[in-house]
């Protein structure tokens, strides 16, 4: 069985990028994540154990994380977990690795922007997304606000202008809000 499990944290450690020569593209780096408590008595912050994990990107996620992240930035990481004991000589310890499925930047901690690749295809053989030239926004996907869907036969007022009644179902389109769950 996996384990899957999702970790926010500081990049400890320079991203380090390699390609074999099977031409597979690998990334890693070293995940600093520590619990902030706070002290009612000392009125202050204070700091808990610090757990390090080795974070490995394989692929186009490599690739994007090369390019993306750096040593010092708040992360989320998804992955699959791996608990391994080693030796060498007379040291031994136990080596904490997750192969990453998804990683960002921690919004909790800032802002970033997004650009797509431009070998960014959909998973599990889904159509390929559309190829966005560097400095172009990509158009927003059929559902997404911002476009409006097609009104059914039927659906539109007889007085009504056709554009009127597909302008007046973009704007009855809401999203659901979620609640945050403390």
């Amino acid at each position: 069985m996996t384990d899957h499990i999702s970790l926010t944290g500081v990049v400890a450690t320079t991203p380090r990028s390699l390609r074999t020569a099977e031409g597979l593209a690998i990334t890693s780096f070293r995940l600093a994540s520590a619990q902030r408590r706070w002290d009612r008595a000392a009125g202050t912050w204070s700091d808990g154990e610090t757990n390090w994990y080795t974070v490995t990107c394989f692929r186009s996620l490599a690739e994007n994380a090369a390019a993306s992240v750096a040593k010092g930035e708040r992360v989320v990481v998804a992955g699959r977990l791996r608990v391994r004991p080693w030796e060498s000589g007379d040291k031994s310890g136990t080596s904490v690795e997750v192969d990453a499925d998804a990683l960002g930047h921690d919004l909790l901690w800032g802002r970033t922007s997004f650009t797509r690749s431009a070998a960014a295809t959909a998973p599990s053989g889904g159509p390929a997304a559309p190829a966005v030239a560097e400095g172009q926004e990509a158009p927003p996907a059929p559902g997404e606000p911002g476009t409006s869907a097609p009104v059914p036969p039927g659906e539109q007022s007889a007085g009504e202008p056709e554009e009127a009644a597909a302008e007046g179902a973009a704007d009855s389109w809401a999203p659901a809000v979620a609640e945050p769950v403390f």
